[in-house]
């Protein structure tokens, strides 16, 4: 790091590329030492480009056996990632050959071998390991691929678009497929397997049918079903909702063992990594499952938000993510419950996204400058990106803001464009003025809404006042208000009450006159209500209508008051999570008694059988310790997870009898399914079994029973992670043990137990974990392992990864080490939670010590953007 340190891109400083590709040819070769590329490029110099400017070509990795210019030899230099021909007509053909090592990729990026498959990452600056190219997103080109493999060990062939030709050749075989569409090299793909597929057909809304395939391992062919109707069900939605239709005649998914990202959106053949596209009953949880439906329907949606409309650079990848996120948030509600859907949202915006603006990677939701791109696809780009889209769905209301997606993917489709782009779209069909608004997409941080209230007893007038603020972040001091979408409600002993804003009229075509949606857009602004009969409690932020953290001063009183009758499930669950915050640090500060209001304000929704129990589960859970460290400029986690565990206690003890008898009542005596109505049984039987298995043997004997008993792997899972967290070791390994050996051949099932030891909040974790990487199970290869041991202990453990001695520092920066001459982008994502070192009150310089140590090594450039800003 010290010798060569990597420079920053600047948005600022983009030009676009002399030169264009309107044609690729690819013939690929593919052999078990190694593969030949034969790329053919039809050029042209860009018009306006400058005459002499040379071509220069991205490229790593790779051994150029040929180049020719228009048949030709040419004048060429290569350097460590481009390769550079000095002159060229303005018009050629540019044909190279060059030769890759898929088998030793362990990046993973490009064109790697996943076990006995061969298969493609080029998100972000993946292509240019396959062949050299001009490997940016807004260098669109139409692609014809051939691809040729041993006939018996790589029966499967696929590439974008549809399949044109085929034939064998000797113990050889090949396949050649187009893609119509013109596309960048980052949604290119391959795949080359021993693999089978379930296949099925979708008729769009315009009569054309599609041929829709999964290809997996044949041992997988059971979990594929829940993918196929999540796919389907998206596709429908899609049309119905946005008015998108499928535009090719096969759409593909392969799913992949050994897979940085969840999954890739490549046109026509999405590459998924396994966890995001196998379900089973037996063998995937709940959370899987709609994970599965959630992570289908986002890769699908970007057919449109962000393959026909892509973006123009790197700093715009909100552009495709952010929206696409909002979009398969919005199919997920529609699909499930959008309660739950919108608590679970924002409960991981705030812990992670939150914590992200707070700490040394801040940015914004359209950054500035980058190192390495691939450090940036962050819940900023993403989760906050989704924020922004929708708060302009709230402030230009839904047939607005339709018309706004209609016309940005009418004007754009087949184009690269900007964030910009997409909000000129939004203010033409609209007609509104969103200058103010775009400080979302140039500001980074998370803003603060201070709220304070005036009541007028004698009048009936209560005024609202609002402040907004955003503290700084690196490099941007000071930040100018933003506007923010404040959706709320005033609420009486009774219900909702009926809003008269003073100043403005009434509106008879709003049914509903118990919300109101105010717009902040000054430093401070104030609204007075009318006319009403009681001192109203506010619900504020209502559906969490604005990334921001909101802070109003609530007696308990009302908080519980809000807990029993506030009409938006949202805010109820935030009065909860308010609530057991105020009671956690009455216990850090020595009250020896929980607050009686709580354990009361608990039971009523425990007994509340007219709520969705998964929303009752969602109230029911109490805040993690990651969002309780946000709340506090300098905060002890040790502190936090105690007082944390000790309400938990105080709560299963006081609802004992009650979380008993939800738990006997919820139990399902039916075949499994996917069902939101089932999941949410499932959800609040297992919460209440949380809760019972803290209250010794007893409740650990409930957990043993239901693990014996379990008939799908959500029964299973939550019962043993009961018993591996709350009991003893002599207690928890034989279950342990059992698990393993049912469940030893199902790669995704031994994550889960590989995820539920690494999590067990308790001393002798770290050795554990370090004996589990020796285990012939784990594969430090393999990044869905990786996740799920060291990233769980070391992301979900805070308790045991901040041991007072350092040890789980250590750990980290050990592994870091290790990976990041392997695998640059599992490394630097692992190295997030070392990244706010300056926020804890404890374990500041063993932090600091191990990202020092790193600084000293020679980094990728991933891992050395990361240690550099923690550092600086």
């Amino acid at each position: 790091m010290k010798d060569a340190q990597p420079k920053a891109i600047y948005r600022s400083e983009y030009q676009p590329a002399d030169f264009e590709i309107s044609e690729t040819r690819l013939d690929f070769q593919l052999f078990e030492d190694h593969a030949l590329v034969k790329a053919e490029l039809q050029m042209a110099r860009r018009e306006g480009a400058d005459a002499k400017a040379p071509l220069i070509l991205h490229g790593q990795e790779l051994k150029l056996l040929e180049l020719k210019v228009d048949g030709g030899d040419a004048e060429h230099e290569i350097g460590s990632e481009t390769l550079t021909v000095s002159s060229v007509p303005d018009r050629f053909l540019l044909t190279t050959l060059t030769r890759i090592r898929p088998q030793d990729n362990t990046s993973l990026e490009g064109l790697y071998k996943s076990q006995t498959m061969f298969c493609t990452q080029c998100e972000a600056e993946g292509f240019r390991k396959i062949t050299y190219f001009l490997d940016r997103p807004d260098v669109m080109s139409t692609y014809t691929v051939r691809i040729e493999a041993e006939r018996q060990r790589y029966p499967v062939l696929l590439s974008n678009g549809n399949q044109v030709d085929s034939g064998v050749e000797g113990d050889r075989h090949w396949s050649v497929w187009h893609d119509p569409f013109a596309k960048p090299s980052y949604l290119f793909a391959l795949v080359a397997g021993d693999l089978e597929h379930i296949a099925d057909t979708f008729t769009t809304c315009s009569g054309r049918s599609v041929d829709l395939r999964i290809y997996v391992e044949e041992k997988d062919l059971d979990k594929c079903d829940h993918a196929m109707a999540s796919l389907k069900a998206s596709m429908r939605w899609d049309e119905e909702v946005f008015g998108r239709e499928y535009d090719l005649d096969i759409f593909n998914i392969v799913a992949v063992d050994d897979f940085n990202m969840g999954a890739m959106e490549n046109k026509s053949l999405n590459i998924f990594n396994t966890s995001c596209v196998l379900a089973n009953p037996l063998t995937q949880t709940d959370a899987a499952f709609q994970r599965v439906e959630a992570v289908v329907a986002h890769e699908y949606f970007h057919n449109w938000s962000g393959n026909r409309v892509t973006c123009r650079d790197w700093f715009q990848l909100s552009l495709k993510e952010g929206f696409t996120v909002y979009r398969d948030a919005e199919f997920s509600s529609d699909m499930n419950s959008r309660t739950v859907k919108r608590i679970e949202d924002v409960a991981f915006l705030r812990t992670a996204q939150f914590a992200e603006d707070a700490g040394p990677m801040a940015h914004p939701v359209r950054p500035d400058s980058f190192i390495e791109i691939s450090n940036f696809y962050t819940v900023t780009i993403y989760e906050k990106g989704a924020e922004v889209v929708r708060m302009l769905r709230i402030l230009l209301g839904p047939q607005d803001f339709r018309a706004g997606s209609d016309l940005y993917f009418e004007r754009h489709d087949g184009q690269a464009v900007t964030c910009d782009d997409f909000v000129n779209a939004m203010e033409a069909a609209s007609g509104r003025d969103l200058t103010q608004f775009r400080r979302w997409y140039a500001q980074a941080g998370t803003p603060r809404v201070g709220v304070e209230a005036e009541w007028e007893e004698d009048s009936g007038r209560f005024t609202l006042h609002f402040s907004q603020s955003c503290p700084a972040t690196p490099g941007q001091e000071q930040k100018e208000p933003f506007v923010v979408p404040v959706e709320l409600g005033l609420v009486g002993e009774a219900g909702g009450l009926r809003l008269q804003i003073e100043g403005h009229a009434d509106d008879p075509d709003v049914e509903d006159n118990t919300t109101a949606v105010i717009e902040i857009t000054e430093a401070e602004q104030s609204v007075t209500f009318t006319n009403l009969p009681e001192k109203p409690v506010p619900s504020l932020l209502r559906g969490f209508s604005s990334p921001v953290k909101l802070t109003f001063p609530y007696q308990r009183e009302e908080l519980a008051l809000l807990m029993r009758r506030d009409a938006d499930g949202f805010c109820r669950w935030d009065a909860a999570q308010q609530l057991a915050v105020a009671v956690m640090q009455d216990l850090r500060e020595g009250a020896e008694e929980v607050d009686q209001l709580l354990l009361e304000a608990y039971s009523d929704v425990l007994a509340d059988t007219s709520l969705d129990p998964a929303m009752v589960a969602e109230m029911m859970r109490l805040p993690g310790v990651g969002y309780l460290v946000e709340l506090e400029e300098q905060a002890d986690v040790h502190s936090i997870f105690k007082a944390r565990e000790a309400l938990r206690i105080a709560l299963a003890q006081h609802l004992q009898p009650a979380l008993l008898a939800r738990y006997r009542a919820l139990d399902i005596d039916e075949p499994y399914q996917a069902s939101a109505e089932q999941i949410a049984h499932r959800s609040l039987r297992n919460t209440c079994l949380a809760y019972l298995s803290l209250l010794g043997e007893e409740g650990i004997q409930l957990a043993v029973e239901q693990y014996e008993s379990a008939r799908n792997m959500t029964d299973q899972m939550s019962a043993l992670t009961c018993v591996v967290h709350n009991a003893a070791m002599d207690r928890a390994q034989p279950l342990l043990d059992a698990f393993h050996s049912q469940w030893q051949h199902e790669a995704l099932v031994v994550n889960q137990w590989l995820q539920v030891q690494a999590t067990r909040p308790r001393d002798g974790v770290l050795e554990q974990v370090r004996g589990l990487m020796d285990h012939p199970d784990f594969d430090m290869g393999n990044p869905n392992k990786i996740r799920s041991l060291i990233g769980a202990f070391c992301s979900a453990n805070p308790e045991q990864f901040h041991a007072a001695d350092g040890s789980g520092y250590a750990l980290l920066g050990e592994i870091v080490a290790e990976l990041d001459s392997r695998n640059p982008q599992i490394a630097s994502r692992l190295l997030t939670p070392l990244t706010r070192w300056r926020r804890y009150s404890h374990g500041q310089e063993q932090m600091k010590a191990v990202l020092e140590s790193l600084a000293q090594r020679e980094l990728s450039r991933d891992v050395f953007e990361v240690v550099s800003k923690s550092l600086a």
